[in-house]
């Protein structure tokens, strides 16, 4: 009997596609060229491997790396902030003059710069979102407003020196024996959440990858996580900012991944036209997305002045392209629409390498600036071409 007379015989499903040996290839990509870039080093500086070396790249790289944790929200947005530097060094001062010049103590100063910076944030936020003056207008006013009040609200002076416990935020170490203790937590995290993103695939039908390939991608973070804590310990511990980074970039992943806000970002920055049908309000997201960068900024603002130990003139200057930088090399489109905060973290740790690297060798300063700026332009060109591969597919 023919299938056409039997209507219980039906054509064979086609193979199910086997979806979970696919790879970010762009994320992997970056950590290769990371893993290319220590090996280089290393062959050209018996320094740079060291974990005192280590450790400082890793104190070094973290201001960058929460300017480049908001500017992902930004640049995803469909929006650019040539501010942040500014921010950085104007929020910064103001915490060393409060601090310095005031007598506030730690707590207070650090809230007070931290609403600074949300303050600063939903101003530009406002025009950009309400009055539609274009964010690279906006920002680029404000890089010059804030740098210009920075040097107004300093005398043009430096301020210095800061609180002990003020200066902890931006150069002290954790012990060993935490070290150990947050890395039992994070391995704990890396198991939990494993095993929550498979119960959720089950749970809705989707295909689940093998329990091994599962198991064996937690043992090899487990061991990277332990290598690293361990790596740390032999010099003087974990630095403080980088666990700030740490938990900053696991607070905004799941912002960006698990809520409403985070989806409707990209949404915003993937299709204007078809985000504003879909009824989200574009104007307060993007004012809440330019608060929430400024807030970052002020941070990063906090840490790099405590680091310094001093509020400077040239606080921030040319942050905002670093932070802009480590984006793009970390996969975020500047188009809009696609980014990733992972990919934006290890975007700074591949800038903060390039600089401690060509530091060690005494290279003049300006070839700093070529290199960086040439792979700028070719990670921007690489986003260009792959974007254009996937339309013509």
């Amino acid at each position: 009997m023919s299938a056409q007379s039997n209507p219980q015989v039906t054509k064979p499903e086609p193979a199910r596609k086997i979806v979970w040996f696919k790879m970010d290839i762009r994320a992997y990509s970056m950590i290769a060229a990371l893993v290319a870039i220590w090996v280089l080093f290393s062959f050209m500086s018996d320094a740079f491997l060291t974990p005192r070396n280590l450790s400082n790249l890793f104190l070094q790289m973290s201001v960058t790396a929460i300017l480049a944790v908001g500017m992902v929200l930004v640049i995803v947005a469909g929006q650019i902030d040539l501010s942040v530097g500014s921010i950085l060094g104007f929020t910064g001062g103001v915490a060393a003059i409060l601090n310095v010049w005031h007598d506030w103590n730690t707590i207070p100063v650090i809230i007070a710069t931290v609403l600074l910076g949300a303050v600063i944030g939903f101003v530009q936020g406002w025009w950009v979102a309400y009055r539609a003056v274009p964010a690279f207008i906006v920002t680029l006013g404000g890089m010059l407003i804030y740098r210009g009040l920075l040097l107004m609200v300093s005398n043009s002076q430096t301020v210095a020196p800061l609180d002990p416990s003020l200066r902890y935020v931006g150069q002290e170490y954790v012990t060993p024996l935490l070290g150990y203790v947050l890395a039992a937590v994070a391995i704990v995290f890396v198991i939990f959440n494993m095993l929550r993103k498979r119960s959720a695939r089950r749970k809705y039908g989707f295909e689940l990858a093998p329990f091994m390939i599962d198991t064996s991608k937690v043992v090899l973070t487990a061991m990277l996580i332990m290598v690293f804590v361990i790596v740390m310990n032999v010099y003087q511990g974990i630095p403080v900012p980088f666990i700030i980074v740490i938990v900053l970039a696991l607070l905004f992943t799941f912002i960006a991944k698990n809520t409403v806000f985070g989806r409707q970002v990209y949404a915003l920055g993937g299709n204007p036209e078809a985000a504003r049908l879909s009824g989200i309000n574009i104007k307060r997201r993007l004012l809440l997305v330019f608060v929430l960068n400024g807030t970052l900024a002020a941070i990063a603002g906090i840490i790099y002045t405590s680091r310094l130990n001093a509020g400077t003139t040239s606080a921030g200057e040319m942050m905002e392209l670093d932070a802009i930088a480590a984006c793009v090399i970390g996969g975020t489109s500047l188009m809009g629409g696609a980014g990733t905060i992972f990919g934006a973290v290890i975007g700074a740790l591949v800038m903060g390498s390039l600089d401690n690297g060509m530091s060690i060798m005494n290279l003049p300063s300006y070839w700093q600036f070529i290199v960086k700026g040439s792979i700028l332009i070719l990670a921007v060109w690489v986003d260009i071409y792959s974007r254009q591969r996937k339309k013509h597919a």
